[in-house]
């Protein structure tokens, strides 16, 4: 058998994330939410959600093309392939405004990732890369709308 590209491995794992044995997606939305915790303790808001949104666009561009340098190994859409839910909870995070929002944000996204409402299901079961991430792009939009209610009635933007 052929060795895996490293480069596409690393990316599409979320730096290993995805080999973690018990719910690998749910590994790679907490590594993702911590580094965005990590970021609102060194940067301004603003700065975050930039940074943010960047690391939404990078990484589905190159969650797409290391998820299609996998397909061959691993197949379709393998549970090791965890760049999708990184980039789907980032998507609820741009809203975040404290650790309880980021809570919250990632709640909702596994909830939208693994019961699949409102289309998500018919995008996960598309073929090819970009429909990995399509899926939890989806799941993430439907999270950040939930998330911007709970955070307009709760005021915490206001806090």
């Amino acid at each position: 058998m052929k060795r895996l590209p490293f480069i596409p491995t690393i990316i599409a794992t979320g730096l290993g994330a995805g080999f973690w044995p018990w719910g690998p997606g749910t590994a790679g939305a907490v590594l993702a939410t911590v580094i965005w915790l990590a970021l609102s303790q060194l940067l301004t808001p603003t700065v975050v959600m930039l940074i943010t949104a960047g690391l939404i666009l990078l990484f589905t561009w190159l969650g797409t093309w290391a998820t299609a340098r996998l397909a061959p190994y691993w197949g379709d859409d393998p549970s090791r392939v965890v760049i999708d839910e990184m980039i789907g909870v980032w998507v609820p995070l741009l809203l975040a405004c404290n650790w309880w929002t980021a809570l919250v944000a990632l709640l909702l996204f596994r909830f939208f990732d693994i019961v699949k409402p409102l289309g998500i299901r018919s995008l996960d079961r598309r073929k090819g890369a970009f429909w990995v991430m399509a899926d939890d792009l989806l799941a993430g939009i439907y999270s950040a709308i939930v998330l911007a209610v709970i955070i307009y009635i709760s005021g915490a933007w206001a806090r």
